[in-house]
Formats: structure tokens, C-alpha cells, sequence
């Protein structure tokens, strides 16, 4: 069943499924990955995968670990440079890539520069799998010679015998996140953490029986949240799409009768936002799973009104994605004024679920280890304990002792606990901006940012300031074609913001610098905001 104009396919038949991930897993078997030691900290048998959400992508995350060996799904966007650094890293066995990305990575493994890519844990250059679209329309060409990934399946046998790890805490995969300096972490993830954390995922979100999956959670992203396994263990439905866009949305929703999807932030306002000729009556009420910054209230209700059932996350690659949760409150049950709105708008980090198979999450005092008081002032670090938490951190054990020192992982963010038990968050621990007595939340402020029509990325950073000691400072890209100024957006933030001291005193247009992971580099912003001359009165 499937519908070439929306969706690469739709899986909904479990023996077409399993049989093709046999395949797969034999085929990769046979292209010489067998199980063996670790080198240098690193599985020596790694499969890396970069590819959108196109089928291949989901097999891979069952065929590699059936096969004995870890899987690393990469961004997407990666550079050249990026793509680098990280291959450089891995040393994979061989690399399955989508079509239009097989000249970039050829690129990186051909530079005579890059030995340690070209001569891999096991003395070999790595081998190219390309991914093709399974929709003719869509295929790109590829003249390299490298073989296809329906070719490669086709030579498996569908009654091959899967390798079961030899221990629960074997790594099933390998992920990215950055650190202070910008240089990608990888973070691993065990059989153990990924099977109970999708069992969390099946409870904590009341998936029934059978959901329909659309996926607009990047698989490459802690593989998609672990909803990659979590689908299988329900023998559920998976949508997968290439590209995300609102009509793609509906037009999946109505026609596959979509219960599930979840994402950035920005997934709520391209749905806000629609034109109406691409919004769709909802067959039923669907579940949007969001992490990060929410955007402001009116975009939520907007949502609402349009039949979505919003469920805030927050999380992190270390732990394995969402990990503590909270359902939006409904706004029809509360006055609306604005009010209302600013007390819901600080309401959206408030976390006040964690995932069953998570022992714990607190706020504590980093220096004594010791709970804040539950007074909603108090700040403190967010930490993290349990089952579901990554094994640590490849090749750098100094960073994994550091990060579960005290016998919690460590977040970096900063939040209070309120005598309702919930853990609202305010910032990264290095991001927040210290005015006057305030203490402002660099998300806040982008999120407001990011709900301006002309806004396509947005981001806050501390600038040193002789009277307040730090004010806010915004960088924003805008979209293409629009024109805006720097008064235009401080008019919009200051109607939208609570404080005046949350309002930005001096906006920049430009590119935001993204580091090898795709997260903004704050440290650089830091470093122009500082740069830039006296403040203006």
C-alpha cells in the first residue's frame, strides 16, 4: 500500500517486513561483517547509514544489529568537512547512502588525506551501498559505480539466522552529539537501553494497538527516538517520508489514518501555518510528539483547534531522546487573555512524566548533589537516572566518568522544581543570560523569534553588558525572500516577551554556524555578540 506522491512506502504487511530485513541482515553478513572485538573503544564491526526516512533506513536499524554489528545513522546535512570528522571516527565496514548523497561521501573517502577513513578497523576502504528512491519519479541518477541497496537485498536469504547480541550492554548503536567545543561525541546505545526505552515509549505515549507511525522524526536522530523498535514491537504501521511539509501532513493523515508523529518544534508551526487548502479533516484525534523550545501559545491552540494532541518532551541524545514528558494542557479549560497565554508559554517546559523504564530525573544543587527546594526559584541541574541512559561516550572515558559523576548523568541544563513536583526548564547551564537579578531563558526568546512569519532559524546568546552585566543578543536567518530589520523583530518580541529585559538589544541577519552534529555553535555567536561595538542606548 502505498501512495508514490506522498510517502517512499508504507509497511503494513509483517512477513514482507521481516523477510526484508533477513535479507538485508544476510546481505550485510556477507559483505564480510562478523563479530568481533572493539578497537580503540569503537565497535570494529560498524555499519553507517545516511539516508532521510526512506525504508532502507528503517530496515538497517534491525538488519545491521541482527547481523552481529552497530549501526550509525548520520545527519543528512552534513558537510564535507563534518562528514569528515565523523567517518574519521567510525571507520565503518561499509556505508549505505542515499543517491543523491553517494558523490559527497565518495569525496570523503577518496581524499588521499583521509588514510583513517580509507583503511577502516579492518584494513579496507569502506564499501558504498547507494539507497535509491523506490519511487522511478524521484530516482537520482548516480554515474559512480557502486552497488544498489534493492540489488544487495535481492542476494540475501530471507532464512538466514540472526546473530543475538552476546551481552544485553553490547552497543546496538552509535549516535552524535557535540560538546563545549564543538567536536561530535559519540554516544552509544546497548541493546538493554534501546529495548527498554522502546517498551517506555509504548507505555508513556498510550500507543494501543497497531498505531500508523508517519515519520517525521529523523531516524538519524537517536533513531528516532527508538520509535523505530517501538513500531516493531507493536507490529504497527510505518509511514516514511522523504520530505516533511503540512500537505504532506494531511494528506498522510487522511489517507494512511495516521495516530503518531512527532519532531522539532517547527513541525507544530508548519502545521499552524498551513494554507488552508492543504489542511485536512482529521479522521481522529492525532498524537504530535514534540522536544525542544515549544512555539508560542497561539501557534499551539492553533494546533489543538486543527484536532493534534500535543505531548511535550524533553530530552537528549544521551538519553536516547525524549525522556521526561508532559501532555499541553488544553486551553479551552482556562480564560483567554493574554495572561493566560504568557502563564501557558511558561508552562511548556514544565516536565512532569518520565518514561517508566527511567529510575529518576531531579534538579540538584552540581556541587553538593543535593534535591532544590521545590519552590519554582531555586535553580539547580537538571540529572538523569536509570535503565535508559547511553552506555558512555566512545573513545573518551574521562567525558563519560564526568558525565555520571555523583552517580547521575549530568545534563548541563538548568531548571527549577516546582511544589507541584513538575521540573521546569530554563536553559543549558552555559547559555542562560544573567541581567541585573533576572535570569532569562535563552529559549524563550527563540522561540518567539521563531514564531515570526519571516524567521527561519533564530538563535540567543549573552552579551556583555556594563550595566546589567549580560543582555540579549539574537542572529537570525530569514527566510527566502523575506525582508525584515532589526526593528521590525524587537517591536515583535517586545508585544510577545513577558519582561523587557528578555527583549533582544541588538539583532543580526546572517547564517547561524552549525557544528558537525547540526547544532548551533552558541560558543561563536558569544564570540561576534562580544565583538560588536558599545551598546546603542
Amino acid at each position: 500500500m502505498r501512495n508514490q506522491s506522498l510517502v517512499d512506502f508504507v509497511y503494513n504487511i509483517q512477513p514482507l517486513l521481516r523477510k526484508r530485513h533477513l535479507q538485508a541482515m544476510e546481505s550485510v553478513a556477507c559483505d564480510g561483517v562478523t563479530r568481533g572485538d572493539s578497537c580503540g573503544g569503537f565497535p570494529s564491526l560498524l555499519v553507517v547509514a545516511i539516508a532521510p526516512n526512506v525504508p532502507a533506513l528503517y530496515e538497517l536499524h534491525f538488519a545491521v544489529p541482527m547481523a552481529g554489528a552497530t549501526l550509525s545513522a548520520l545527519d543528512v546535512s552534513l558537510d564535507e568537512h563534518a562528514l569528515t570528522i565523523i567517518l574519521h571516527l567510525l571507520r565503518p565496514k561499509i556505508i549505505f547512502v542515499d543517491s543523491k548523497l553517494v558523490h559527497l561521501v565518495s569525496k570523503v573517502i577518496d581524499n588521499k588525506n583521509n588514510t583513517h577513513i580509507q583503511e577502516n578497523h579492518h584494513g579496507h576502504k569502506p564499501l558504498l551501498v547507494a539507497i535509491h528512491d523506490i519511487s522511478p519519479d524521484h530516482r537520482t541518477q548516480c554515474d559512480l559505480e557502486v552497488p544498489d541497496y534493492e540489488q544487495t537485498l535481492a542476494t540475501g536469504e530471507s532464512d538466514f539466522q540472526a546473530m543475538s547480541p552476546a551481552d544485553e550492554c553490547d552497543p546496538i548503536s552509535v549516535n552524535f552529539t557535540s560538546g563545549l567545543t564543538g567536536m561530535p561525541k559519540t554516544v552509544a546505545y546497548s541493546h538493554r537501553a534501546a529495548y527498554l526505552n522502546s517498551l517506555g515509549l509504548i507505555l508513556r505515549y498510550d500507543m494501543g494497538k497497531s498505531p500508523v507511525f508517519l515519520w517525521t522524526v529523523d531516524m538519524f536522530r537517536c533513531n528516532g527516538w527508538c520509535f523505530t523498535w517501538a513500531m516493531a514491537a507493536l507490529g504497527s504501521i510505518n509511514v516514511c517520508i522523504r520530505d516533511v511539509s503540512a500537505k504532506i501532513i494531511f494528506d498522510s493523515i487522511q489517507l494512511h489514518k495516521v495516530t503518531h508523529l512527532g519532531g522539532k518544534p517547527t513541525i507544530l508551526n508548519l502545521i499552524a501555518e498551513s494554507p488552508p487548502v492543504d489542511q485536512k479533516p482529521l479522521p481522529s484525534v492525532v498524537d504530535v510528539i514534540i522536544a525542544g523550545a515549544f512555539p508560542m501559545t497561539p501557534v499551539l491552540k492553533r494546533v489543538q483547534e486543527l484536532g493534534f494532541n500535543i505531548v511535550h518532551g524533553y530530552g537528549m541524545t544521551e538519553a536516547l531522546g525524549p525522556a521526561l514528558i508532559k501532555p499541553w494542557r488544553s486551553w479551552q479549560h482556562h480564560h483567554h487573555d493574554d495572561e493566560d497565554d504568557h502563564e501557558d508559554h511558561n508552562l511548556k517546559y514544565r516536565e512532569g512524566l518520565h518514561n517508566i523504564t527511567l529510575e529518576a530525573a531531579d534538579v540538584k544543587d552540581p556541587t553538593t548533589m543535593l534535591s532544590v527546594p521545590s519552590d519554582g526559584k531555586t535553580i539547580g541541574e537538571v540529572m538523569l537516572r536509570g535503565n535508559t541512559l547511553m552506555a558512555g561516550y566512545l573513545g573518551n572515558p574521562e567525558a563519560t566518568r564526568k558525565a555520571f559523576s555523583g552517580g547521575w548523568f549530568r545534563t548541563g541544563d538548568v531548571g527549577v522544581r516546582h511544589t507541584d513536583g513538575c521540573i521546569e526548564m530554563k536553559d543549558r547551564a552555559r547559555d542562560v543570560i544573567v541581567s541585573g537579578k533576572e535570569v532569562i531563558s535563552t529559549l524563550d526568546i527563540e522561540a518567539v523569534l521563531l514564531s515570526h512569519p519571516k524567521v527561519a532559524e533564530a538563535a540567543v546568546v549573552a552579551r556583555d553588558d556594563i550595566v546589567t552585566g549580560q543582555v540579549p543578543c539574537a542572529f537570525v536567518k530569514l527566510k527566502e525572500g523575506s525582508c525584515s530589520d532589526a526593528e521590525e523583530i524587537v517591536e515583535f518580541c517586545t508585544e510577545r516577551l513577558q519582561k523587557a529585559a528578555m527583549v533582544p538589544k541588538t539583532v543580526r541577519f546572517e547564517d547561524l554556524p552549525m557544528n558537525s552534529t547540526g547544532k548551533v555553535q552558541k560558543s561563536l555567536l558569544r564570540e561576534k555578540a562580544n565583538a560588536i561595538g558599545k551598546l546603542c542606548p
